[in-house]
C-alpha cells in the first residue's frame, strides 16, 4: 500500500507553480476518458477566463505546540465558514527520525483571516481514533443526515462524522467507503452531491481522474467501482489535489486539478461539466493560461511572490453543505505554497509548506478585495 510520500521522493521535482488557460468545449456525452485538450475554443457560460490573481502573502504557518511532534509544514487545507468563524482542517508534516517524516491532520478556527496564524492548531492524532495514518482532509455538512463529514485518505478513501466540527475530539473513528481495496488506489479524495447522488472523485499521481457514485439515500455506503473520467498520458499533467464544485446560479460544475509543468512547478488546471456524471471539458488547462499559476499572480505589495508554485488548495465556498457551491463572481483560493530556496535534499514530508489565499482580479487595475465573510444562512445552520 502506497504512502503519500512514496511517489514524491524526487524532491527537486516536487515544488513550483505552473498554469494555463484554454477555453473550450465539446458536446458529446462521456464514454471513454477524454484527453485533457479539446479541438475548439469557446467561451463557457458563468465562468470564463482569463484568471488573474492577487496574493497577500503567507497567512498560516505550522506552529503546533507539542513537545512530542516537531511540526514543519501545513498543507492540503479544507475550509468552511460556519457560525461566524472560519474552520480549517489540513494536513501537517512532522519530522521523524533523522531524515524521514510523518503526516497527520490538524484543525484550527478564527473569525478574521488576518488572525488566522494566531489560532491554536490542534493535531487530530492526539485523539485515539486518529492514531494511524490519515491526511488530505475535506470537510462539509451533509444536510440530509444533519452531520458533518470529514473525508480523508488512509490510503483507502475514509471518513468520520460529527455534529460539531469545532470539536475535533468528537469525530467518529475512521471508516472506509469501500469494504475492499480499490484496484486503482488514489489520493486526495473529494465528495460532492447533486439532488440525487453523492460522487467521490480522486486523482492518483498517474494522470488519472476517477469518479464513483452512490445515491443520497445510501451515502456513505453503496459507492460503485470508480471509473476514469479524465486521463493524460503525462502523469504530471493530471497529478493530484483535485476538487470539484457546483457553480452558483448554473447547472454546471467546476473541477480543479493540480498539475506540474516541465520544471515541476505546481499549478492548477480547470475543467467544466454540465453534470457530475458528465464529460469534463478543459476550461483553463495550459501553463501560462491556466486557472492559477505563477505567471497569472501578482503580490499585493508589489514584491516578488512569496511562493514558487500553487499547490493543493480549495476554493472558498458560498456555503458549507454537500453541494460545494462557489460564487464565480467572487473567487478566492486557499492554497499551499513554498518559499523559493527550499532545500532540495529535504524529504517531501519535511518541506515547510505554508498557506496563502489568492483573490481573483477580474479587471485590470482592480484593487484587491478583502477575503469575504459569508453572511447567508444555509441548510443546517441555526
Amino acid at each position: 500500500m502506497r504512502d503519500r510520500s512514496s511517489c514524491r521522493n524526487n524532491l527537486a521535482a516536487c515544488v513550483a507553480p505552473t498554469l494555463a488557460l484554454l477555453l473550450s468545449a465539446t458536446s458529446a456525452a462521456i464514454a471513454d476518458p477524454k484527453p485533457t485538450t479539446a479541438p475548439s475554443s469557446v467561451a463557457v457560460p458563468a465562468l470564463a477566463g482569463p484568471f488573474n490573481w492577487v496574493d497577500r502573502g503567507p497567512l498560516v504557518s505550522a506552529h503546533v505546540v507539542d513537545d512530542t511532534r516537531k511540526v514543519v509544514s501545513i498543507k492540503d487545507p479544507s475550509v468552511v465558514f460556519y457560525k461566524g468563524r472560519w474552520h480549517v482542517y489540513a494536513t501537517y508534516g512532522r519530522e521523524f527520525g533523522e531524515n524521514d517524516g510523518r503526516w497527520g491532520m490538524v484543525y484550527f478556527n478564527f473569525t478574521d483571516w488576518k488572525d488566522a496564524n494566531k489560532a491554536e492548531q490542534v493535531v487530530l492524532d492526539k485523539f485515539p481514533q486518529f492514531s494511524g495514518y490519515a491526511c488530505a482532509p475535506q470537510v462539509f455538512y451533509f444536510e440530509p443526515q444533519k452531520l458533518w463529514y470529514l473525508v480523508y485518505q488512509t490510503q483507502n478513501p475514509s471518513y468520520s462524522t460529527t455534529t460539531d466540527l469545532s470539536k475535533p475530539e468528537t469525530w467518529t473513528k475512521p471508516r472506509n467507503f469501500y469494504d475492499h481495496d480499490l484496484k486503482n488506489m488514489g489520493l486526495d479524495y473529494w465528495v460532492i452531491c447533486d439532488d440525487t447522488h453523492a460522487y467521490l472523485f480522486f486523482t492518483n499521481d498517474k494522470g488519472d481522474f476517477s469518479r464513483a457514485r452512490t445515491t443520497l439515500a445510501e451515502f456513505p455506503n453503496g459507492f460503485d467501482e470508480p471509473v476514469v473520467v479524465l486521463k493524460d498520458p503525462v502523469a504530471r499533467e493530471l497529478f493530484e489535489g483535485g476538487s470539484t464544485y457546483h457553480i452558483k446560479g448554473t447547472n454546471q460544475y467546476l473541477t480543479l486539478i493540480e498539475a506540474a509543468n516541465e520544471n515541476w512547478t505546481r499549478y492548477y488546471k480547470a475543467f467544466i461539466a454540465d453534470g457530475l456524471d458528465g464529460e469534463w471539458r478543459p476550461l483553463a488547462a495550459e501553463w501560462g493560461n491556466s486557472f492559477a499559476d505563477d505567471t497569472r499572480v501578482r503580490s499585493q505589495d508589489g514584491k516578488p511572490l512569496w511562493s514558487k508554485g500553487i499547490s493543493h488548495g480549495e476554493l472558498l465556498r458560498d456555503g458549507y453543505d454537500q453541494t460545494l457551491t462557489i460564487d464565480p463572481a467572487n473567487l478566492n483560493l486557499l492554497y499551499q505554497g513554498l518559499h523559493p530556496g527550499w532545500d532540495p535534499k529535504l524529504n517531501y514530508v519535511r518541506l515547510p509548506y505554508q498557506l496563502g489565499v489568492l483573490h481573483r482580479e477580474v479587471l485590470p487595475g482592480e484593487k484587491p478585495q478583502p477575503i469575504p465573510t459569508p453572511t447567508k444562512h444555509v441548510a443546517g445552520e441555526k
